[in-house]
């Protein structure tokens, strides 16, 4: 087991360690007592032995999707499983894991499903920094790749807002399921106005498949775009690498996220934000939900939803314009807390405020969750004061 500890190891070697993979530059001023870097599933259940031992709390750096840096903690044993391998495939839909292996915190290693253990699984699918163990494997349902990756996009000037807002409002319900639609308004790279964009990637099995699911699109699009493009060849390599430089790692970040309504007018909703961006720093964007976010959820930590996700984002570099952009974000925040019925745990700061991230029924069954399988809190909830 490969562990950084440090008051013995050299400064820079667990300087690096502390802050591997925390992407947000806005880091939290906190040190473990000692890191282990998991290689593989006994690192994991001899790292939660020795936090036993030296009756030390344990945070886990999983995947990094925490904006303020939840595995930042004092004296604590920090397990990063960075370059932990033993993944075969994996996903994101929770409701298709069929199964989850756990280090606990008493020290065993039991799998957890629909059959066995199941408050456990129950909370391994949403509970996000309240699962009260280490996941080593995931067993998912797999769904057949898509073979054709295509896109298309149509940037509109901010006079333009409420006309595309509208359009793809009223477009999205009946919308090909295989087709992903999301609205961003910033700044567009070589554009000096804030502009309301909408994408749309198709993934099919064929381009003539993914031509027909994006044409419904095109030939209804409002006209007075600034750019557009049509089905244009695309990949999931490529989509991932359009990530990485629109969000940059190397970047200091202020986030909120909302639930909003389902009844709500949102394009009027998020205009007062979307046409308030101080400069191109600062992000909106809107995820439609709809018509999946009318079902039923499975039984399962994640209970919230809505018709409307947004995020709001402010990304930008020097520490002295912190004040700045948290403001903003918490002003926005402000403006949409009429309308919000809830928000995703992946993206909320909670050192900024406590926000709503499951059902009361399902917080109050987590919180039974946390006691029975770690009833002296040896896993580290979000952070310092609002611990469940």
């Amino acid at each position: 087991m490969d562990i950084i500890w440090r008051d013995t190891s050299s400064a820079s070697l667990y300087e690096e360690a502390r802050l591997a993979r925390v992407f947000n530059s806005r880091r939290r001023d906190q040190h473990p007592s000692a890191i282990v870097r998991a290689r593989e599933e006994s690192d994991l259940v001899e790292a939660v032995q020795l936090s036993c031992k030296l009756n030390m709390r344990v945070t886990v750096r999983s995947g990094g999707h925490s904006f303020p840096g939840w595995s930042l903690r004092d004296s604590s044993l920090l397990i990063d499983l960075g370059d932990y391998r033993e993944v075969e495939n994996w996903g994101w839909a929770c409701e298709r894991v069929r199964a989850v292996d756990v280090v606990t915190a008493d020290v065993s290693l039991v799998r957890c499903s629909a059959e066995k253990n199941t408050d456990l699984f129950w909370a391994a699918r949403g509970a996000g920094p309240y699962f009260p163990g280490i996941a080593t494997r995931f067993l998912v349902q797999l769904l057949p790749a898509p073979k054709v990756f295509r896109s298309s996009g149509y940037i509109y000037p901010k006079n333009k807002y409420t006309e595309a807002f509208n359009w793809i409002l009223a477009l999205t319900p009946a919308f090909d399921k295989d087709t992903e639609i999301v609205a961003v308004c910033r700044y567009p790279e070589g554009i000096e106005e804030i502009c309301f964009t909408v994408y749309f990637i198709a993934m099919k099995d064929s381009v003539d498949a993914a031509w027909g699911a994006l044409l419904p699109a095109q030939q209804t699009r409002p006209e007075g775009t600034v750019r557009e493009w049509f089905c244009r060849e695309d990949s999931l390599e490529q989509e991932y690498a359009n990530e990485v430089s629109a969000y940059p790692g190397d970047r200091r970040w202020v986030v909120d996220n909302a639930f909003i309504e389902n009844e709500a007018d949102v394009a009027a909703v998020l205009e007062q934000v979307c046409m308030s961006l101080p400069d191109r720093r600062f992000v909106v964007l809107w995820y439609p939900l709809a018509p999946q976010s009318r079902r039923r959820l499975s039984d399962m930590a994640f209970s919230l939803q809505s018709d409307h996700y947004v995020g709001t984002y402010a990304i930008y570099e020097s520490e002295s314009d912190d004040e700045r952009c948290r403001s903003w974000i918490q002003d926005t925040a402000e403006k949409l807390e009429p309308f919000r019925v809830g928000s995703f745990s992946g993206e909320a700061d909670f050192q900024a405020r406590v926000v709503k991230c499951w059902g009361d029924k399902e917080f109050a069954r987590l919180t039974q969750v946390r006691q029975r399988w770690d009833p002296e809190e040896r896993f580290c909830g979000p952070l310092e004061g609002v611990d469940a």
